[in-house]
């Protein structure tokens, strides 16, 4: 047993050559379903003669496979663990801990008559298990599976019987295979893919190869058969009959290449697929295959002669009940909303996927970066010593799992590129894995980041490059953090991506559309893929019975990497982020550029015109629709063209402001989208009509009543302090002025360099140490601004109030004047913000925090919407009038921290109080607002959502500037153009009480 769990070999038993994962008319069972379980802490505790057929195995429990046990609600089953770098066993290869989890798993079934063919043979295949499985069969050990995420078959026609049969699975969570298997997510031991039985008939064809070449001079399709069967098998024919195309081989010796003639060609914007049955007299085996073709040319990646836009994601599979068990609909469902947000490509991070999942990617249209089930980043912390990608005792396990990744997704037209995998250094094995795939494929590059040399791989990638850094690679100079001196001049000659950027943790990413220039711009650069689609937060439950997504530590874990674990564009139940919406307004490959009465449109995509779309021009005055008509425009195509279209004049309001917004909507259905769905859109101030306003005297005189109060017409202040504390009853508090905002973990995160002394033009990106932006304003105090009432005076035009804000055990601070009035029924705030000499690094907001009542319901705002938005990221944001529940304007991410801000702020209606909020324009800037039920303090104080206080007031912040996102949490900083230094600010605000 333990020799097993030592071993470095790829498996053992009758294992049948890797093959491709294709259709057939030949029998098959599934023997998903209710098993007989029984866990065991540490393998010397498995229960003697478990794979005997006689076991009894009366006491053990029921478990449904596919699954990882430790979901199944059983703390005594174990429980999950999450590890981003580190291992969570000593590194002692190939020794893993004696206290490895095992779980037997035994299933009695009944082989129908017939099942196993005259001559034939009877497969076992195994789709997914973690990380080490012994299998018995009747009692007779058929064979050891390694590899987690790889299909492994084993031949067990001479095991198996007719009528009752009993399988017997032993699993070790841990083996010497784990050291391969570091990838950043959950480990999750168990059955977690398919176990089947496939009978394959004499003179069967065992494998079909299908590549598929376009020739884009000339339209036509040729396709290149490769059949894996016995010449008895042979005659074989191979047909396309949607193109009317066949030809049958007599033998092996005859296959031939088939010229087809015209096609349409297999593309991620348009998925042609063709339906191909290859037959003999055995077998009929189906397949849908794209024609495309796939060449390197200079620094150029093509598919059909077209330059490839990469506008992608990093995507693990992931289930917040289910781990890596895959659910077809929900997949597809993912996929959906990828093409939705104008996501065109996924690198399957960090393993071959479920098979099923390339049928979909070839059916909707995404460029696949398909990837080896790879990474050793533990290995990291000594330097890589002792590396499994540089280690000889691993060549034969690694040449077996690129062989088997390869094979079983050779077919799909999807797939562009093979990755070897991710973070695992580099050496003579990853060569010889880059070696053979280039002589299996010669046509579909190969990509592996840590390849920094570029000596054995095609493809030139980065991760979280800045974007001086990337201009420095594309011309060729710079000094690469890891690499030769001088390498990046040779590298220039070749493609490059960003396997992953952006990362998608909490509030963030920002800065997208500064990558998405340097990707328009520089010739190398073929876009890159965020990292990552979805958070992976295990649903849970509380002893008291509230649910929350899981991370890192929810579990006891002695070591763990906390949330980081939840950086996705969507969270762990499915629901799009802010930034997704981001992603998509920045990302679309149809570019808009209005003006009042023209609109430019750039075709960017892959190829296609835009006769799918419809351009409609929606007018607004005051953010209320007046005018909306589609306009007429002859199809800009194919991909790469522009032209400029007129648009009708837009009517100029008697008052207020108009905005013309422009969207290219779907005209009619297609796979992905329903008819109206926005592909891309842009908005533009058309015209600002200013009322004349004659200044008026204030209303009437403030006067000093009773009980420590100043009343102001309907408003009243507490004349100690000056704080507004109720208007017309409508219970109020403050303003304070707040510096200080719940840290998001781009703000918290700080292993990346920080902007805030070394900018990054000077610096080439590079930056220069520091702390992170929490802990620097931590440290400035920002988080304890103490006040002191310096002055409220009573006037006869109006109440001025005067506050000094400053930290305990610091000299800066800032003098905040208010000064209130009572005009034309509105009590109107003047309000200056001055901070004092001193001030260092950036402040996360300057803004004026009121508490209102608690238990606000809906609320309406004039202004940016309807997402949130932040200075880095406000893309996606468009001036109108927008609506919510307050509880829904603030994202319910893993960790609570900042959210919710929206800039631009006209008017805010907040009917349950009821109160109507107007602010005005101030040296050329408005002011943004953030509605929520916690103070920002305990939003910080709160490591989960359930974790927050009971609400004591709705929070309200009118902030005349914020701080950006950027991608610090695993990224460069917040630029120094987004950055919020300490600075003057002021406020026009007016309040009316309805």
């Amino acid at each position: 047993m333990y020799q097993e769990i030592r071993s470095f070999s790829p498996g053992s038993g009758d294992r049948v050559r890797p093959r491709g994962h294709i259709a057939t008319d030949a029998a098959s069972m599934d023997l998903s379903g209710t098993w007989r379980f029984r866990y065991s802490a540490r393998p010397d505790l498995a229960p003697e003669g478990a794979s005997d057929v006689d076991h009894d195995d009366a006491d053990w429990d029921d478990i449904v496979l596919p699954c990882h046990w430790v979901l199944q609600g059983r703390d005594d089953w174990g429980r999950p663990a999450y590890t981003n770098v580190q291992y969570p066993f000593p590194v002692e290869v190939p020794d893993v801990p004696d206290e490895n989890p095992t779980g037997d798993h035994r299933l009695t079934f009944e082989l129908p008559e017939g099942f196993v063919p005259d001559g034939g043979r009877v497969f076992l295949r195994f789709g997914g298990v973690e990380s080490l499985c012994i299998a018995s069969l009747n009692g007779i050990r058929v064979g050891v599976v390694r590899g987690s995420r790889l299909a492994q078959e084993l031949d067990v026609t001479a095991q198996l019987q007719p009528g009752t049969n009993v399988m017997h699975l032993r699993v070790h969570q841990w083996s010497a295979h784990s050291y391969l298997e570091d990838q950043d997510q959950w480990w999750l031991p168990g059955v977690f893919r398919e176990v089947e039985l496939l009978a394959r008939p004499a003179a069967g064809i065992d494998d079909v190869w299908l590549r598929a070449d376009f020739d884009p001079e000339t339209g036509e399709g040729l396709l290149i058969p490769e059949l894996v069967a016995d010449a008895a098998a042979f005659p074989i024919t191979v047909a396309l009959p949607g193109l009317g195309v066949a030809a049958t081989y007599a033998s092996p010796e005859e296959v031939e290449a088939l010229p087809v003639g015209e096609v349409d060609p297999w593309s991620a914007d348009r998925p042609t697929l063709y339906e191909a049955e290859v037959t003999n007299a055995a077998e009929t085996r189906t397949l849908r295959v794209g024609f495309r073709r796939v060449e390197i040319v200079g620094h150029e990646w093509l598919v059909n002669g077209t330059k490839l836009r990469i506008r992608g994601v990093n995507r693990h599979e992931f289930d917040p009940d289910h781990g890596r068990v895959f659910d077809r609909e929900k997949a597809r469902e993912g996929l959906l909303l990828m093409k939705q947000h104008n996501i065109n490509a996924v690198r399957t991070a960090h393993y071959p996927p479920h098979p099923e999942f390339l049928e979909l990617t070839d059916e909707l249209g995404f460029w696949v970066i398909d990837e080896c089930d790879l990474e050793t980043h533990g290995f990291v912390f000594d330097d890589w010593q002792s590396n499994p990608t540089d280690d000889v005792r691993w060549r034969d396990a690694l040449l077996d799992r690129v062989e088997r990744f390869f094979e079983r997704d050779k077919n799909h037209a999807s797939v562009i590129c093979w990755s070897l995998g991710n973070e695992a250094g580099t050496g003579s094995n990853s060569a010889a894995m880059a070696a053979w795939l280039n002589r299996r494929d010669p046509e579909r590059p190969v990509h592996y980041e840590p390849d920094h040399d570029g000596t054995h791989t095609d493809l030139v990638s980065r991760m979280y490059a800045t974007v001086e850094e990337m201009a420095d690679m594309s011309q060729g100079t710079g000094a690469p953090e890891e690499g030769a001196p001088g390498r990046n001049a040779v590298l220039a000659g070749r493609p490059m991506i960003l396997c992953e950027y952006a990362h998608a943790m909490g509030n963030g990413a920002g800065g997208l559309s500064v990558y998405e220039e340097a990707f328009d711009t520089l010739p190398q650069w073929h876009g890159g893929f965020v990292w990552e689609w979805r958070d992976h937060g295990l649903r849970h439950t509380t002893s008291g019975g509230q649910e929350f997504n899981a991370y890192g530590g929810d579990f006891g874990e002695q070591v763990h990497d906390g949330s980081f674990v939840c950086d996705g564009m969507v969270l762990s139940d499915g629901t799009p982020t802010p930034m997704l919406a981001e992603f998509a307004a920045v990302a679309s490959p149809i570019k808009l550029d209005v003006w009042e009465n023209a609109m430019l449109v750039e075709n960017r995509r892959h190829d296609g015109d835009t006769t799918d779309l419809r351009f409609v021009v929606v007018d607004e005055h005051d953010g209320r629709v007046v005018s909306e008509v589609e306009v007429d425009l002859l199809p800009v195509g194919p991909a790469g063209d522009s032209g400029i279209v007129e648009l009708p004049d837009a009517a100029q309001p008697e008052a207020g402001q108009a905005w013309r917004t422009v969207r290219a909507e779907l005209a009619r259905d297609t796979a992905w989208a329903k008819r109206g769905h926005v592909v891309a859109f842009a908005q533009v101030q058309t015209h600002t009509v200013v009322e004349s306003r004659t200044a008026k005297p204030a209303g009437e005189a403030p006067a000093i009543g009773g009980s420590g109060r100043i009343t102001l017409g309907p408003a009243v202040f507490d004349a100690r302090t000056g704080d507004l504390t109720s208007l017309r009853e409508v219970a109020l508090e403050g303003p304070r002025l707040d510096l200080w905002r719940a840290p998001t973990e781009n703000d918290v995160l700080g292993d990346f360099p920080s902007y805030v002394d070394v900018e990054p033009a000077a610096s080439r990106g590079a930056g220069a140490p520091g702390p992170s932006s929490a802990d620097q304003w931590r440290e400035a105090g920002l988080d304890r601004l103490q006040r002191r009432v310096l002055a409220v005076d009573v006037r006869q035009d109006g109440v001025r109030v005067l506050h000094r804000f400053a930290p305990a055990a610091s000299q800066q601070s800032v003098l905040l004047e208010l000064f209130w009035q009572m005009r034309d029924g509105e009590l109107v705030l003047s309000a200056d913000a001055q901070p004092s000499r001193g001030w260092k690094g950036t402040w996360p907001r300057i803004g004026l925090h009121f508490l209102l009542p608690t238990g606000l319901g809906h609320v309406e705002w004039f202004g940016t919407g309807p997402n949130e938005s932040y200075p880095d990221s406000k893309q996606a944001a468009v001036v109108g009038r927008f609506g919510g529940d307050v509880e829904d304007l603030v994202v319910n991410y893993a960790v609570p921290q900042e959210s919710g801000h929206r800039g631009g702020l006209r008017e805010l209606s907040l009917p349950d109080l009821p109160l109507l909020l107007r602010a005005d324009e101030v040296n050329g800037e408005r002011p943004g607002f953030q509605l929520r039920a916690h103070s920002a303090h305990e939003v910080a104080a709160a490591a989960h959502p359930h974790e927050l206080p009971t609400s004591t007031a709705t929070h309200l912040l009118i902030d005349a500037a914020v701080h950006g996102l950027g991608s610090r949490s695993c990224g460069p900083d917040v630029r120094p153009e987004y950055q919020l230094r300490p600075r003057a600010a002021q406020w026009s605000l007016r309040f009316t009480a309805e």
